[in-house]
């Protein structure tokens, strides 16, 4: 039989090989962020290019991002933003942000993508404006705080975006005590018991392993 991953990485390729062309400015952000020593835990191509379509389909004007690493899933984001919208991503280590922001300059979007430096739990408590759409993609142990941060930053139609919400199938095993694995279970149980929110989650495979994503809707 062969191995399960080496079959997601090879239909992970024909995947975007087909859909999801690669360009300079993703894959020089790709290259900048290896050179930076980031470490390579950003969203695939084919997890970009649904970023984009989910921007997109929501008509979203105004982006909020927890968590730019090198800045590889904002320029998909940015890309996908109505005209003269504009994304806010927040990164806590200034070489990170610093990596990004060169990529996002490369990519032409300097003018569309604000970096906010710090840790984003203060950055969100301290922001007003309200949101179209929000990815979250930091800590797992802090996600229900960023999610609860999020919620307060929407409005009736606020499309929010978890990453890695399957943690390897581990959310699903009663014996898992791993934090990353607890601050997944405490974003849903918030999900689960607001009536505002109404959300799924839909698992994934490829190179990135077993994960998923879960999609939120504000209600009123």
């Amino acid at each position: 039989m062969a191995d399960p991953q080496d079959l997601w990485n090879r239909v992970d390729e024909w995947i975007e090989g087909r859909f999801v062309p690669e360009d300079s400015a993703l894959e020089g952000a790709l290259t900048a962020q290896a050179a930076g020593g980031l470490p390579e835990i950003q969203v695939s191509a084919a997890q970009g290019r649904l970023l984009e379509l989910l921007v997109r389909m929501s008509g979203a004007r105004s982006v909020l991002e927890v968590g730019t690493l090198g800045g590889y899933s904002t320029i998909w984001l940015a890309r996908g933003v109505a005209d003269d919208g504009r994304v806010l991503t927040l990164e806590l280590d200034p070489h990170h942000a610093e990596v990004a922001r060169a990529s996002l300059d490369a990519a032409g979007l300097a003018d569309v993508v604000e970096v906010a430096v710090g840790p984003a739990a203060d950055t969100l408590r301290g922001l007003t404006e309200r949101f179209d759409f929000v990815f979250i993609d930091a800590d797992k142990p802090s996600t229900p705080t960023y999610f609860t941060e999020a919620v307060r930053l929407s409005h009736p139609g606020t499309v929010i975006v978890v990453d890695n919400v399957v943690r390897q199938g581990a959310v699903a095993d009663p014996a898992s005590s791993d934090a990353n694995v607890e601050g997944i279970r405490g974003f849903a149980e918030i999900v689960a018991h607001d009536p505002r929110l109404r959300g799924t989650a839909i698992q994934m495979v490829g190179r990135k392993g077993h994960d998923g994503f879960a999609v939120v809707v504000v209600g009123e």
